[in-house]
């Protein structure tokens, strides 16, 4: 049984609730999208069910190339059973393409290819923006050990090999992305999401963007976006 309990979270786009095993949870995809730490805000039509497909089909594929997750299986067309984890509070970002912040912070033109990703930090923290920080900052703070920062830089590297080529045969470029990670058993595993929401997605050849920055931007239809990407990766929802 995976009985729907008391919400425990409600984040931006997903919520969290109990269920009667103490060790998992239910993540609901909502149609709630904000950007500019939460400044901007507007439901978009059908964006949680696809996300909660994309993120599955994902997620299977990383559990194929022995990546753990918090993932356990899909329970609805918006909703899926993870394990709680004991959440890390940073974001690991892992860019192959220049865009978004790297550009403005570093003045670099968007759309310029790395011959190899750069790997980011971010502190989780809303009221501060998720200011960028490094490992000195990490380690002064207790935010995490000199082991757990190795184990997340590593494997977000990793999934960048899994996915990058993953997206490239839907004719999708995996500009940058977004992971958390969190502890099950004193065990580091993948957390939350792989979605739109926290991956840039472009088109192979003429470089439209199929990602949040759609809204973000104003720069089309988010749920025609987000649905091309399902669509590409043959994906029902």
């Amino acid at each position: 049984m995976n009985n729907k309990g008391e919400q425990l979270y409600t984040g931006k786009a997903k919520s969290i609730y109990a269920t009667d095993k103490p060790d998992e949870v239910i993540m609901e995809f909502r149609d709630d999208a904000t950007a500019f730490n939460a400044e901007k805000h507007a439901v978009i039509q059908l964006k949680g069910r696809i996300n909660q497909a994309i993120n599955t089909h994902i997620m299977a594929a990383l559990a194929h190339a022995n990546i753990k997750t918090h993932f356990i299986k899909s329970l609805s067309a918006t909703e899926s059973l993870v394990k709680l984890l004991e959440m890390i509070p940073l974001e690991c970002v892992v860019r192959n393409i220049a865009a978004g912040s790297l550009c403005r912070r570093l003045g670099i033109e968007e759309g310029r290819e790395f011959d190899s990703p750069v790997f980011e930090f971010f502190l989780k923290s809303d009221s501060l923006g998720d200011p960028m920080i490094n490992e000195s900052h990490i380690l002064t703070f207790g935010w995490a050990t000199p082991e757990a920062i190795a184990t997340v830089k590593k494997l977000s590297l990793q999934i960048n090999t899994i996915i990058k080529p993953l997206f490239r045969e839907a004719n999708l470029l995996l500009v940058d992305f977004k992971l958390e990670f969190g502890y099950i058993d004193g065990e580091i595993v993948l957390g939350d999401e792989i979605t739109p929401d926290g991956c840039r997605l472009w088109d192979a050849e003429t470089k439209e963007k199929f990602d949040k920055d759609r809204f973000r931007f104003d720069l089309g239809d988010v749920t025609e976006g987000y649905r091309e990407v399902a669509q590409r990766l043959n994906l029902t929802w």
